[in-house]
């Protein structure tokens, strides 16, 4: 089908390789290449330059990839219009959703939107805030669940979806884990555990020590939530994490809030789209409207 042929086109392009299109698509490497090569026949031109490392659009490559992204659309529009005709929603939805979202809230939801729409293909990919906003400026991914802001400004940053508790913690044998009401000033030359750069917990982190003007006397950065949590218990330093994140080790005592003068904080979660994106499908439409009903 020239449809599955055009799919295999588009995203050897934008992976700009063609194992790892391979890997997305379910396909063989030798696969893809056939699909490749029967379209060079069929136009007898060459569409792609290939290197060891790299694959590079042809001029008449860059005139195919345009009009197959629009081809694919309407398809895909087309598809769905028929799907409507019997009350169904199908398609594909590819999720893109940072830590926090992706281990804590996004597997519930799911579920939810599942077993309502069961004929809806999903894809989700888990990475940091700057990583997510990466693929949807990249086209790779249809949707954004982030807890942070994105330094693309053509990327739309819709309203939020969901506010989030941030809490300081300490392993429980902390000394400051028995103060109430403490003062910022109590917080200087402490041990940190951070997240990697990128991540909207380290950005959150960062911004809360540099409003109180906080000295570091150490840090320790961990690429996940996880890797923050256990490092905390272990009692490597003092960390920044979502109440989602640590709420089983709050209440078995592994893990001991810090408390600042009553004061509450938080953040909020964010959906990021490209508006210039084509492919606002149906299958978007419906996760974003069972987003906006999600209750965690």
């Amino acid at each position: 089908m020239i449809v599955d042929t055009l799919k295999v086109f588009v995203t050897v392009v934008e992976q700009s390789n063609f194992s790892r299109a391979a890997e997305i698509l379910n396909l063989s490497q030798p696969g893809v290449s056939l699909h490749i090569r029967n379209l060079e026949n069929e136009f007898g031109v060459k569409l792609l330059h290939r290197s060891s490392k790299l694959v590079k659009m042809t001029e008449a490559g860059h005139i195919l990839y345009v009009r197959a992204k629009q081809i694919l659309s309407q398809y895909e529009a087309a598809s769905e219009e028929i799907s409507l005709l019997r009350n169904e929603v199908t398609g594909s939805l590819i999720i893109g959703a940072s830590f926090t979202i992706g281990e804590y809230i996004l597997p519930r939801l799911l579920s939810q939107f599942v077993n309502q729409y069961p004929q809806v293909d999903i894809q989700v990919k888990i990475a940091n805030t700057e990583e997510i906003a990466h693929g949807i400026h990249n086209h790779e991914l249809d949707i954004g669940l982030v807890e942070g802001e994105t330094e693309y400004p053509e990327i739309q940053l819709n309203p939020p979806f969901m506010e989030d508790e941030m809490v300081l913690v300490a392993h429980s044998g902390h000394p400051l884990t028995s103060f109430r009401n403490l003062n910022s000033s109590m917080l200087h030359d402490l041990v940190w555990v951070f997240r990697e750069s990128g991540s909207g917990t380290r950005a959150f982190s960062d911004q809360f020590i540099e409003n109180l003007g906080l000295h570091v006397k150490r840090s320790f950065v961990f690429n996940s939530s996880q890797g923050v949590k256990e490092a905390v218990i272990a009692g490597l330093g003092v960390a920044m994490l979502s109440r989602l994140v640590i709420h089983k080790e709050l209440e078995s005592g592994d893990l001991q809030s810090i408390q600042l003068n009553e004061q509450r904080l938080s953040r909020n979660f964010y959906v990021l789209q490209d508006p210039k994106s084509s492919l606002d499908t149906m299958a978007v439409k419906m996760f974003l409207q069972k987003l906006r009903q999600f209750e965690n």
